[in-house]
C-alpha cells in the first residue's frame, strides 16, 4: 500500500516502576545494574546491552580470545553461554573444566577484553545437545528430572556448587564480568522449581544482578523471582519438514508489542501451552531478548538456509518493537566435543524429535563454526554501532505503531513501520523485507509523525520516495549532535566519532532512496556543503539535498555556540565496512573489508588477501606500520586510507589469501540411497552410521604439510549428507541445503592427516525421503534432483591472513 503514512505518538506514559524487583547488584559498584519496568539501567543511565551467544565448550580455547575480540567488534558488549552439564562431567564423577571446558578462562577472557558475562547453567540446556545437556547416568537414576524430586536436586547441587568454585571471584562484588545468571531453559510450567534452582544456585556461591528465565511459549515463573527473556527466529529446524514457513516466524517481520514467540521449543512441549499469555509480564519487566536468531541450525528432516538480510531485517524490528537488549542465538558457530561414550548430539536415538549432525553446529551464525566472517555479522554490526552510540537514548523511548497497519499476518501489501519515541524526538524504522515471501515497491512512500502536546509534527522526506523492495533501516528524527539539531534525515545513524576538533555524524544512505538532511535553522550559524548539493530554508529548516553518498559526502556545520558538527553521508556498501573502537590512543573509525579486531595498542585485520588496504579517522599522527610491510597512503575522503602488500602476517597461505583449486581423487561412487527411516514423532531419520561404509561415495584429500594456519577446505557438493574422516576418526560432518561445506584443517590431527590423508563420504538423497531443503520445489524438485546425487564439484583451499597494524 502506498501513499502518506501517519502515525500520532501518545502521550508519553508516566515513569516506569522501579524498585519492585528484588534485583539488586552488588553493594559499592560504580556503575549499579537496576530493571525498572520499562528499561535496564546501569551507573544510573540507560542502558542497552547487545548479547551473543558463544558455546566456549564448542570451539578451541587456543582461539578464545580473538573470537571474543571479534564479537566485541561486531558489537556484542555481552556473552551468553550456556554451561553444557555433559560436556563436563559425560562420565559421574569426573568432572572436567580443562581445556576447551575450562570456564574460568573463558569468564576471565570476557573480562580482560572488557565484555560482560551470561552463564546460562541449566541444569537443562537444550543447546540441540544430548539430552538437552543431562548426563547419562543422571537419566539412569531413579529420580524426575526438572522437578523438585530429591533424587534430581542432589546431582544439581553438586553441578551448581562445581561451576561456582569456577566462576569464585569473578562476580561484579570482585570486580568481575558476570551481570546476569540464566537458570534452566524452556520450562514452561514448573515456576516452583525455577525458584527452588535459582535458590540454590545462590547457596552454592552464585552471584549476579540479574537472574534470568526464558518466557516464550506461555511460560509460569515464580512472581518477580527471573527476569524474562524472549526471543524470535526467522525460521525453524524443529517444525514438520513440510508445514511451510511457520506464521510465529513469519510475525518477527512485523511491528507489534506482542512479545512472546509461542514456537520455540513448541516440539518439546504439549502443543496446549502455545498461545499462552504473551503479554503476561510486560507491566512489571522491559522487553529484553535472549534468543533472537543469529541463523538456524539445521536437522535432517528440515534444512532451512538463512539469508543474511533475515537476521538483519529480525534485529532491526525489534528495536521498532521496543526491545531494551538484542540478545542473539548464536552470534558464533562452533563443533560438538567428541563424547567419551556416545556422541553428543540431539538426535531420535536420545528420544528427542530431531537428528542433528553429530558434530558440526554452525548455526550460519554470524561467526561461523570456525570463526568465518558471514555477511550477517556485518549486518548486525551496522546495527550494533547505532546502538553503542544511541541506546541509552533509544532505550527509555517506547514503540508507537501507525493507526493503519497491516491487516494481518498475511498482508504483504501494508508497509509495516513504527516509531521509537519520548513524546517530541525519536527514530523512525521500516522493514519491507521478509524470507520466503517477498515484499513490494512501496512508491509514493512520505511519513508525517504528529508528537503530542504541542511537539508539532514531522513530515518526511521532502517529496515522495519508493521504499524498495527487501529494504529496511531506522532515520532518525530531531537528533541532536553536539548542538546541531538533526530534524530529520532518510539515511540510517551509524556512530560518531571526533576527528579535527569535530564532531563527526555518519550516517548511511539506503539503497534506492536518495539522501536528504534537514537541519533545525536555529541550531545553525554556518553551514558548507559538498559540491552538487543544494541548501534550502524552509519552515525553519535548512534542507540538504542533491548528497551523493560517500567517504567526501561531508556536510560541515557549526553551530551559534561555535561547536563545530559535521555529517557524513556514506553508501550502503561502505557502512558494511564500518568498524569503531580504540585504536592507537582515541577512538578511531576502521574501513576496511577485512574483519577487523582491537587490541589494546594494536588492531589486527582478518582477510583473505594478499595485501592489505583500511581507512582509518580520525588519522593517527604516524603512519601505521603493517606487520614489517612497506605502507602507502592517501586520501579517501575525509578519511585516510593505508595499503600494504607482502610483509610477514600470521596465516599467509599458499596463494596469497585467494582461494586455490584443490585435487579430489574419487574413490568409489555411491551406491543406491539409504531406505528413509523415521524416528520420534514420524520424522525423517538421518542414515545409519553402517551405510558410509557400505554405499557412500568416497573421495580422497591429500593435505599439503604447509597450509598456513586458519585455511579452510571449502566443499562444493550435491547429495544429502556428508562426513570427513582423518582414520576411522569423524572430524566434520554435514547436512546438505545448498551451501558450501567448510573444513578447518586446523581442528584435524595433523600427524594423522600427513600418513592417513582426508576422506569424504557422501551419501544421495533417497526420492522418498520427507525432507525439506530450500530450493525450486524442495527435495521434491529440481533442489532434490541435485541431492539424489552424491558428489564434489568443485573443492578449494581458503586461506586467511591475520595482519598486525601498530602504530610506533
Amino acid at each position: 500500500m502506498s501513499g502518506p503514512h501517519h502515525i500520532r505518538v501518545p502521550l508519553p506514559a508516566g515513569p516506569p516502576l522501579t524498585g519492585h524487583l528484588p534485583f539488586a547488584d552488588a553493594p559499592g559498584v560504580p556503575d549499579p545494574i537496576e530493571v525498572t519496568s520499562r528499561l535496564l539501567t546501569r551507573g544510573g543511565r540507560p542502558w542497552f546491552p547487545v548479547s551473543g551467544e558463544f558455546h566456549y565448550s564448542r570451539y578451541p580455547a587456543a582461539e578464545w580470545s580473538e573470537e571474543l575480540l571479534k564479537m566485541k567488534a561486531g558489537g556484542v558488549t555481552v556473552v551468553a553461554s550456556y554451561i553444557i552439564w555433559i560436556h563436563h562431567e559425560e562420565v559421574e564423577g569426573r568432572v572436567r573444566f580443562d581445556g576447551d571446558r575450562d570456564l574460568r578462562r573463558f569468564a576471565e577472557l570476557c573480562a580482560r577484553h572488557g565484555l560482560d558475562f551470561v552463564p546460562r547453567i541449566g541444569p537443562w540446556s537444550h543447546a540441540e545437545v544430548r539430552n538437552g545437556g543431562l548426563p547419562d547416568w543422571l537419566l539412569a537414576r531413579d529420580c524426575v528430572p526438572r522437578t523438585d524430586d530429591p533424587g534430581y536436586l542432589a546431582p544439581v547441587r553438586a553441578w551448581f556448587t562445581s561451576i561456582a568454585e569456577q566462576l569464585r571471584g569473578l562476580d561484579r562484588a570482585h570486580g568481575g564480568p558476570i551481570v546476569a545468571i540464566q537458570i534452566e531453559n524452556e520450562l514452561y510450567d514448573q515456576p516452583g522449581h525455577l525458584r527452588t534452582l535459582k535458590r540454590m544456585a545462590q547457596e552454592a556461591g552464585l552471584s549476579a544482578p540479574l537472574w534470568t528465565a526464558t518466557a516464550w511459549g506461555g511460560v509460569q515463573l515464580p512472581p518477580d523471582e527471573l527476569l524474562p527473556l524472549y526471543g524470535g527466529y526467522t525460521d525453524t529446524f524443529w517444525t514438520e519438514a513440510h508445514g511451510g514457513w511457520p506464521d510465529t516466524c513469519r510475525k518477527h517481520f512485523f511491528f507489534t508489542h506482542q512479545r512472546d514467540d509461542e514456537g520455540i521449543g513448541a516440539d518439546l512441549r504439549p502443543t496446549t501451552v502455545r498461545g499462552g499469555q504473551p503479554d503476561l509480564h510486560a507491566d512489571r519487566f522491559p522487553w529484553a531478548t535472549c534468543e533472537l536468531g543469529g541463523g538456524m541450525a539445521v536437522s535432517y528432516h528440515r534444512r532451512p538456509r538463512i539469508d543474511p538480510d533475515d537476521i538483519g531485517a529480525l534485529g532491526l524490528t525489534k528495536i521498532g518493537c521496543g526491545s531494551v537488549w538484542q540478545g542473539f542465538y548464536m552470534f558464533h558457530g562452533g563443533t560438538n566435543p567428541p563424547g567419551e561414550l556416545g556422541t553428543l548430539q540431539e538426535s531420535h536415538a536420545t528420544g528427542y524429535p530431531n537428528d542433528l549432525p553429530v558434530l558440526t553446529y554452525d548455526f550460519q551464525a554470524p561467526l561461523g563454526e570456525f570463526g568465518q566472517y558471514r555477511r550477517t555479522y556485518h549486518e548486525l554490526r551496522l546495527q550494533h554501532l547505532l546502538l553503542a552510540e544511541f541506546g541509552h537514548r533509544i532505550a527509555p523511548m517506547e514503540s508507537a505503531l501507525p493507526e493503519r497497519g497491516p491487516g494481518g499476518q498475511d498482508d504483504r501489501e501494508t508497509l509495516r513501520w513504527a516509531v521509537r519515541t519520548d513524546g517530541s524526538a525519536g527514530f523512525l524504522f521500516v522493514n519491507n523485507h521478509q524470507p520466503h515471501e517477498p515484499l513490494p515497491d512501496h512508491p509514493d512512500t512520505s511519513f508525517t509523525v504528529e508528537f503530542p502536546d504541542g511537539a508539532g509534527a514531522l513530515t518526511l522526506p521532502s517529496r515522495t520516495v519508493t521504499v524498495p523492495s527487501g529494504a529496511y533501516f531506522c532515520w532518525p528524527l530531531r537528533l541532536d549532535t553536539a548542538g546541531l539539531l538533526l530534524e530529520w534525515a532518510t539515511a540510517q545513524p551509524v556512530c560518531t566519532v571526533g576527528a579535527d576538533g569535530r564532531t563527526v555524524l555518519v550516517l548511511t544512505a539506503v539503497d534506492g532512496i536518495a539522501p536528504e538532511l534537514a537541519l533545525d535553522a536555529t541550531t545553525v550559524a554556518s553551514v558548507s556543503t559538498p559540491p552538487g548539493t543544494t541548501v534550502t530554508p524552509a519552515d525553519g529548516r535548512l534542507l540538504v539535498t542533491g548528497v551523493t553518498p560517500g567517504t567526501d559526502a561531508l556536510v560541515e556545520v557549526v553551530t551559534p555556540g561555535g561547536e563545530r558538527v559535521a555529517l557524513l553521508v556514506v553508501d550502503p556498501a561502505t557502512a558494511r565496512t564500518v568498524y569503531r573502537g580504540r585504536a592507537w590512543g582515541a577512538d578511531r573509525l576502521v574501513l576496511s573489508e577485512a574483519g577487523v579486531v582491537f587490541d589494546r595498542d594494536e588492531v589486527r585485520l582478518h582477510g583473505p588477501s594478499d595485501a592489505v588496504s583500511f581507512a582509518v579517522l580520525p588519522a593517527p599522527e604516524r603512519t601505521p606500520a603493517v606487520a614489517g610491510a612497506a605502507v602507502t597512503s592517501a586520501a579517501d575522503g575525509v578519511f585516510t586510507r593505508y595499503a600494504a602488500s607482502g610483509g610477514s602476517a600470521s596465516g599467509d597461505s599458499a596463494s596469497g589469501g585467494r582461494p586455490v583449486p584443490v585435487t579430489v581423487t574419487a574413490v568409489g561412487p555411491a551406491g543406491p540411497a539409504p531406505d528413509p527411516a523415521t524416528g520420534v514423532q514420524g520424522r525423517a531419520s538421518a542414515p545409519a552410521d553402517k551405510y558410509f561404509d557400505t554405499v557412500a561415495a568416497e573421495y580422497r584429500v591429500d593435505v599439503p604439510a604447509d597450509l598456513p594456519a586458519g585455511t579452510l577446505l571449502r566443499l562444493h557438493v550435491t547429495g544429502d549428507v556428508g562426513r570427513a574422516y582423518v582414520g576411522g576418526t569423524l572430524v566434520a560432518d554435514q547436512f546438505f541445503s545448498g551451501g558450501v561445506w567448510d573444513i578447518g584443517l586446523d581442528r584435524l590431527p595433523a600427524a594423522a592427516l600427513r600418513t592417513e590423508g582426508l576422506r569424504l563420504k557422501l551419501l544421495p538423497l533417497h526420492p522418498d525421503a520427507d525432507v525439506y531443503v530450500p530450493g525450486e520445489a524442495g527435495a521434491a524438485g529440481a533442489a532434490g534432483a541435485a541431492m539424489r546425487t552424491a558428489a564434489i564439484t568443485h573443492a578449494e583451499w581458503v586461506g586467511g591472513r591475520v595482519w598486525s597494524v601498530r602504530v610506533g
